[in-house]
């Protein structure tokens, strides 16, 4: 029963994280495919970045639902038939991760995963998300550098969960996932290493510097 739930909540988590938004959006409305436009990122920046505000929120809204429907589903499941709740939510956490960056959807074609693993944070231990989150806001608010925000804010997760004596398998997986997204994202850190790095505005399309 134990390996049918890893594989079942691996499988569903990559599935249903790898059904990206952001392409949908702009193939179904914009009969553009976002990969082909901006940084070629399917991401919600570089959407709102495209396209503007009128949908980009929905992007970021449907990215955040799957990461978070997925985890809490086997999370509860894990905590059901396994005894242990913060263990399912990171494992969960890190496939669904995978699925957002390498879609079967999409030719495996897919986005940098911070939105969806923000969503999963929250489930592995909800301070972590707080503290995460407050980090990523205050840098964008003195930055509006959503990269460098980003990853730092991610970056935090595992320390945080140290400091809250997580499991050790916990803070493995988060520190294998949010590496990853670092890795993601280090396009955007050479062009702010070059000051080419576009800058995020909450009004209209993201402002270049």
């Amino acid at each position: 029963m134990e390996a049918l739930l890893y594989i079942a909540a691996a499988v569903c988590a990559y599935l249903v994280a790898g059904i990206n938004p952001a392409i949908e959006i702009s193939k179904r409305i914009y009969h553009k495919d976002i990969r082909t436009c901006g940084s070629g990122n399917p991401g919600f920046t570089n959407f709102k970045r495209t396209f503007g505000n009128k949908w980009a929120w929905w992007v970021l809204l449907f990215d955040l639902c799957k990461g978070a429907i997925v985890t809490a589903v086997f999370a509860y499941l894990f905590t059901a038939f396994i005894g242990n709740y913060q263990f399912g939510a990171a494992y969960t956490g890190l496939f669904a991760l995978l699925g957002h960056a390498y879609p079967i959807w999409y030719k495996f074609q897919g986005g940098k995963g911070f939105l969806v693993y923000m969503s999963v944070i929250w489930f592995i231990d909800w301070h972590t998300g707080l503290i995460a989150l407050t980090i990523m806001l205050v840098l964008l608010a003195l930055t509006k550098y959503m990269s460098l925000s980003t990853v730092v804010a991610m970056l935090s997760c595992p320390i945080t969960l140290v400091v809250r004596q997580a499991p050790v398998s916990v803070v493995l997986l988060c520190t294998a996932s949010v590496l990853y997204i670092a890795l993601r994202h280090k396009e955007n850190f050479k062009r702010l290493a070059k000051g080419t790095e576009s800058k995020f505005s909450l009004k209209g399309k993201t402002v270049h510097s």
